[in-house]
């Protein structure tokens, strides 16, 4: 059965993208207390799970083979195409719009990340660009990442799991640090959080959303 199930079993290449991802998330997120650790281990995790099945044992379809009796002559090592019997045009199908949120995603959390490094330099309180339209653009753009590769992309029981989790662990975190930014910028962080989103822009600006991801001015 192994052979009916493509890009298994190729354990380098799961490493090589489990150290660049993990690598991109902790070069732009940099936890520092214990949720925030807390809440990058459920992403590497996520990472680690989500990869050593991309490339490496295909754990969710075999699972799915063995107590769901899915047919083995159409099994495809994309879950999506696997379920909907859509063989490699399924794959390819997910994999661009898997991809195009991934990239999205990396864009928002880096370019809320320099906007964010540039507003502690000058010691004020982050509301332009990105900050302009959400309140955490770089938890947006994690939202978007990680449902891009691991539930539209390569959906794994792990993946599934674990998405919503994470979701949840940073909109905690999300709340816990609005409060430490209303004890230190008071009023001004109050009239901020009033006037913008927390985490998607509305429907007239996810362009601008979308372009300021790209490091593109408007």
């Amino acid at each position: 059965m192994q052979q009916l199930i493509a890009h298994s079993g190729t354990w380098i290449l799961a490493i090589i993208f489990v150290v660049i991802a993990s690598w991109i998330f902790y070069r732009y997120f940099a936890p520092k207390t214990w949720h925030e650790w807390a809440g990058a281990g459920l992403v590497q995790a996520f990472i680690i799970a989500l990869y050593a099945e991309m490339y490496g044992f295909p754990l969710t379809i075999y699972l799915l083979v063995r107590f769901f009796g899915l047919d083995r002559t159409v099994l495809n090592a994309n879950l999506w195409s696997t379920l909907l019997g859509m063989g490699e045009t399924g794959m390819f199908i997910s994999m661009i719009i898997g991809y195009a949120l991934l990239f999205v995603g990396i864009g928002l959390f880096a370019e809320g990340w320099r906007e964010l490094y540039r507003a502690h330099e000058e010691k004020r309180l982050a509301t332009d660009g990105l900050y302009g339209l959400v309140r955490h653009p770089q938890y947006t753009g994690l939202f978007i990442g990680l449902f891009g590769e691991g539930v539209v992309h390569w959906p794994t029981i792990f993946s599934v799991v674990l998405f919503p989790i994470i979701v949840l662990a940073y909109i905690l975190l999300a709340y816990r640090e609005e409060r430490r930014m209303l004890q230190e910028f008071g009023e001004s962080y109050r009239v901020y959080k009033e006037r913008t989103p927390m985490f998607f822009p509305g429907k007239r600006q996810w362009r601008q959303f979308i372009k300021l991801s790209q490091g593109t001015n408007i």
